[in-house]
């Protein structure tokens, strides 16, 4: 869970899904910084079976490709069902994102 300035706690639901096609990589991501928009925050998962919660490069994203060199693809009907801190709980038990 995230605090604000005020110290007020938020758990803010993902509002993207970016994933590959063709390997395991998922990012459910909350927000971009308002300072450097080349900054998401969000639930990183490169298919390796160890899920994180952190900051990531938005064009670090974008130049990930799979086994068959496919680019990451936004999931157009993704809806997030739970706050973000219950997908990273899932993750963490299971070693991948399920979204």
């Amino acid at each position: 869970m995230a605090r604000t300035a005020a110290g007020e706690e938020i758990d803010p639901s993902p509002v993207v899904k970016l994933f590959t096609p063709d390997a395991g990589a998922t990012w459910l991501l909350t927000e971009l910084d308002p300072i450097d928009p080349d900054l998401a925050f969000g639930l990183c998962d490169l298919g390796l079976g160890y899920p994180e919660l952190g900051y990531v490069r938005v064009p670090e994203i974008a130049s990930v490709r799979g086994a068959l060199g496919l680019p990451v693809e936004r999931d157009l009907f993704f809806k997030a069902d739970r706050p973000l801190s219950r997908y990273v709980e899932e993750a963490q038990r299971l070693g991948v994102v399920r979204a």
